[in-house]
């Protein structure tokens, strides 16, 4: 019933483990003959005749530890550098902001401390996520920290003087069969990877999100952040279907604070 790949030393003590849906068949599977799910069967199409991006999704290609795609890597959480094995463009300040985070052992990592990650982290992040995608709306349900991220697709432009935000601010368009998203408004603390790679208030991060078949989502984002970076960069990343389950409750406790104490004993 619990998750599995949890690094113990993020792993914060859910207060719920259970679930009443964790066996349920997901509707509408496509099959093979032998009855078999058949997770290279079209992406399916929404209301609106836009791929539907909708599903329970997880870091990876599934099965083989593609993290990143194109490469067999198998990290449960993504250092962008070390997986690229080639270096970002940091600035000088943001070079020695991730050694430091990196020599405090991340204490300061947001999820570390009960706080909402940013999108990049969440797309990296071991647990999983659900997308329900409506006509001019997309919504990323993530079950770490029950927390969520809205992408509208009804035309609406970014904000002008967006007030700093975990998430941002989300607007996307439809590119063929590629949902192309543009988000601003990061707070100047977030952190792009588990190994403190920085994100500022400058960032505007675009986004690709494409379905090639019924079983994979295919997630290709570029950061812009000309305050932590002399040049933009790219990664794209694998998420793999997940059947017949659903998300967990997952209430993270403040962990500064001592977990009988917090139990009342």
């Amino acid at each position: 019933m619990q998750r599995t790949a949890i690094p113990a030393a993020l792993m914060l003590l859910p207060v719920s483990l259970c679930a009443q849906w964790l066996n349920y068949p997901t509707p509408g599977v496509p099959r093979l003959s032998n009855g078999k799910p058949n997770l290279a069967a079209p992406a399916p199409r929404s209301v609106d005749g836009k791929p539907d991006l909708s599903g329970l999704w997880e870091f990876g290609a599934g099965g083989s530890n593609d993290y990143l795609a194109g490469a067999g890597l198998s990290p449960e959480y993504l250092d962008i550098e070390s997986a690229l094995k080639a270096p970002l463009p940091y600035r000088p300040w943001a070079r020695n902001l991730r050694k430091a985070r990196e020599a405090d052992h991340d204490k300061d990592e947001p999820g570390g401390k009960c706080l909402p990650m940013s999108i990049l982290q969440d797309h990296t992040h071991p647990f999983p996520r659900k997308v329900i995608q409506v006509p001019g709306l997309v919504v990323i349900l993530n079950e770490k920290s029950n927390d969520f991220r809205q992408i509208f697709t009804d035309g609406r432009p970014l904000p002008v003087d967006p007030q700093p935000s975990f998430k941002g601010y989300s607007s996307g368009k439809w590119d063929g069969a590629t949902l192309v998203v543009q988000t601003i408004g990061f707070r100047e603390d977030s952190w792009a990877d588990v190994a403190g790679s920085p994100i500022t208030e400058a960032a505007k991060v675009t986004e690709r999100f494409h379905r090639p078949n019924y079983g994979s989502l295919e997630i290709e984002f570029t950061v812009e952040d000309p305050k932590a970076y002399t040049a933009p960069w790219t990664v794209k990343l694998q998420q793999h279907l997940k059947l017949d389950t659903d998300l967990l409750e997952y209430v993270c406790l403040e962990n500064e604070k001592d977990v009988p104490h917090l139990l009342g004993k």
